[in-house]
This record gives structure tokens, sequence and C-alpha cells, in this order.
């Protein structure tokens, strides 16, 4: 009996236990997922939960539930990875052995690495949204916000979902202006990138609509220290940036086993080759989703792109067949820009968002680069794509691989907000 073992149950981690089920045979394969809890979440929604588009019950459920019958769940925390022995520990003392290791553990955010952050106005005047207990605790301090600085605030890149903090701050915009707040309100958005985003078509495009929007855009501000007592950010450069109300994204790491395993870099992320998604270090580990340290954007796309890339290469490799798949970056992304419109984002590693129609050119119906009724839609709907058929790892009708059919690369980047679709 061969012995596959994935750590964590996420997108990933369940994506793959899930396809792998059904490809491999169960009377010579066990295949075992582990992680410390019986809870899913839907992590995008917790983007929505302060403005009460979701409610709490709509973002968790078991993770029992979405595991394939004859994949084994373990629940508990891991300790160490042994890749020599090719073992798992376990936190309290159970010992898992494998043959193939996937790790897709994903990133979390760590409030600890920045001193201040998690000082007396933790959960008081300081946020963070991306995880359950923060959006839930936001959610519960917002409404009683009616005036002063709300500054929206990236620590260091990577984070998971790259576009999230940009979209809190244009549905935050379009919550003021519906409650009749938004001349009451100054709005920063602050991050450590030289503009508002990492890809420069994309970046003057967002950039433009926070000018439009009127608000303020503080970049190359990589945070020092929190000042929990003046209510402000500090930066390395001596900058400061007051706030009343600070909807910060900490710094992002890896799990910490995975840097004390030595398969990891400073961040705790799984060294791999970019395109097999294979541990530089040993030949029978993998590393998927946001776990690993591919130069791709950590999202749920790439979570998906990639896991299907590793699923094929992996069904090959145990077959005794050369790797042949190769994952480009691929990911992408709605991005809420407020009243109830979005746009949307299609890259990779070497190609940046250009505009467009998605997935079918010239069809769509969604659009490339330009806010659309059609593209938030598009994001609402995908929660129950999200629960009925990534999760369950049925098809999608979207190549893993980027195609540039349907795109215009333009003559020469502009900062114009571009025209808004009904």
């Amino acid at each position: 009996m061969r012995r596959l073992l994935v750590l964590g149950g996420g997108t990933a981690g369940t994506m793959v236990v899930n396809r792998l089920r059904r490809a491999l045979p169960q009377r010579e394969w066990q295949i075992t997922v582990v992680d410390r809890d019986d809870d899913h979440c839907y992590q995008p929604g917790y983007l929505f939960l302060p403005f009460g588009t979701y409610t709490p019950d709509q973002v968790v459920r078991k993770r029992h539930a979405f595991i394939a019958d004859g994949v084994d769940l373990v629940l508990g925390e891991v300790e160490h990875v042994d890749g020599d022995a090719e073992s798992v520990l376990l936190v309290d003392g159970r010992v898992l052995d494998y043959d193939y290791l996937v790790i897709a553990t994903g990133t979390s955010p760590r409030p600890d690495q920045t001193p201040g952050m998690l000082g007396r106005q933790w959960r008081r005047s300081i946020f963070d949204f991306y995880t359950y207990d923060g959006a839930v605790a936001l959610a519960a301090a917002l409404p009683s916000f009616d005036h002063g600085r709300l500054v929206v605030h990236v620590t260091e890149m990577p984070v998971k979902c790259p576009v999230a903090p940009l979209e809190f701050t244009f549905l935050v915009d379009a919550w003021l202006r519906e409650q009749g707040l938004r001349d009451r309100v100054e709005l920063v958005y602050v991050t450590p990138l030289s503009g508002a985003f990492t890809q420069p078509i994309a970046s003057d495009l967002l950039g433009a609509m926070l000018e439009d929007r009127k608000i303020l855009l503080e970049t190359d501000f990589v945070v020092e220290r929190v000042d929990d007592e003046r209510k402000m950010l500090v930066s390395f450069d001596e900058r400061e940036v007051p706030f009343d109300l600070l909807v910060t994204v900490p710094l992002n790491m890896g799990a910490d086993f995975i840097g004390q395993s030595g398969l990891g870099d400073e961040l705790n992320y799984v060294c791999v080759d970019k395109h097999t998604l294979r541990s530089t270090t040993h030949d029978n580990i993998f590393a998927v989703g946001d776990a690993s340290d591919i130069p791709a954007s950590k999202a749920g796309s790439v979570a998906h792109f990639s896991a299907e890339v590793l699923v094929d290469n992996f069904l090959q490799l145990v077959r005794g067949a050369p790797m042949t798949g190769s994952f480009d970056g691929h990911a992408n992304c709605f991005v809420e820009t407020g009243d109830g419109k979005a746009l949307l984002i299609d890259f990779n590693y070497d190609t940046q968002p250009l505009p467009g129609r998605y997935p079918v050119p010239v069809i769509g119906p969604l659009s490339l680069l330009k806010e659309s009724r059609a593209n938030h839609l598009g994001k609402l709907a995908f929660r129950w794509v999200y629960w009925n058929v990534l999760l369950p790892g049925r098809p999608l009708p979207l190549p893993s691989r980027m195609s540039m059919a349907g795109k215009v690369a333009p003559v020469e980047t502009t900062t114009a907000t571009p025209p808004e679709e009904d």
C-alpha cells in the first residue's frame, strides 16, 4: 500500500485529495489529509462580513463534509516534517509516515511580527479581516464609526488575495456614502508597494480609481511599528500615518513547522520549482496553494489552477512517466469596487493584467480591467461554485494555463479610468 499524506485541508489540499482519490486505486493507495480542526472557511467571504453581505454561517462549513469517501481525515497540528525519514510528527505525539507528501497549509496573518500591532488597540481601533474572528469583530465595530481617519494598511508582500485590501477600501468608501458619512471620514490606503498594486497596468488603473474616490494613497510605506498610544503607523524611514480606525493586513507567513523542518524560506513558504511545484530539497514532497514560495499571487485561483497541474504531474510521476505539466502562475481575481460593481484581472508569471473579455473572447460575459455589474455578480456566484464544484474536485471549464485569447495589449499604459459597463 502506497501512502499519500496531505498537510492542510483548505482549498488546495481538499481539491488535491478529492481528485486523486478518484484517480488512484483505493486498494493500492492510502490517502490521508491532516488539518488542525474540522472548520472549513470560505476565505473570500471574510471581505463581505463587515458589510453584512454574508453572515458568519455562510462562510464556515464542516471540513469532513467535503472530503471524499476513502480519504482519512486526521485532526491534529503538525509539529515537524522529517523529509529523510519520510514521516510527520504531530503536536500530540502521533507519527504519520508517507511515501509522498503534499504541503497545503496555506499562509496566515501574523500581527505578532509587527511591534505594537497587538497592543491595547487590537480589536478596539485596530482590526484585521483576513481571519474569521477579525472579520466578525470588524463587522461589530464598523457601524459605530461615524467620523475620523480610516486607514487601510498592508504590512508587507506577499499576502493572500493581494487585491483584498483594495477591495475593502472601495467597499468601505461605498458603505460610508450609503450611510451619509463619507464627508466625515478621511480614507487612506497605505502600502509598501510603489503603487496601488503589483502589476503596472492594473496599478495605474486602481490608483486612478482611488484618486477618483478621494482616497489618499501612501506608497513605499514599510511599517516599523504601531504606536498604539498615539494611534500612529510608523515606518522605518520615520514617516507617520495617524488613524482613528486602522484596518490592517498583518505580515503573512507560512506554517512554523515548514521553516523548522528545513523546507522553507524566511517566511516559512516551501521552496519549490515554480512550474512543477516539487520541493527543491526532496523529490517526494510537493507544495500547492499559498504554502509554496512560487512568485504568483497567493489567491484561490492560483490554488485551483496549480492544484490541477500538480494532480496531473503526480499521476504521471507515480506511474513512472516524466512530469509534463508546467504551472505558468495563472491567476484571475475579481476586484470589488463598490456600488454593486467589480472588475476582473487575469495574469500569470510573464503577462500582466490586460483589458479584454473572459472567459470567452469577445463574448465574455466578464470584462477584464473594467468595472461591471456582471463581474460583481460573478464574484458573489463563486461562493456556490466553491462549495459545490471546486472543493469536490469537479471540472470547471477554465483552463489552468492562461490564454491570451480575448485580451488586448495596450499601446501604452494609461491612468484614465475606463468607462463603466452596466
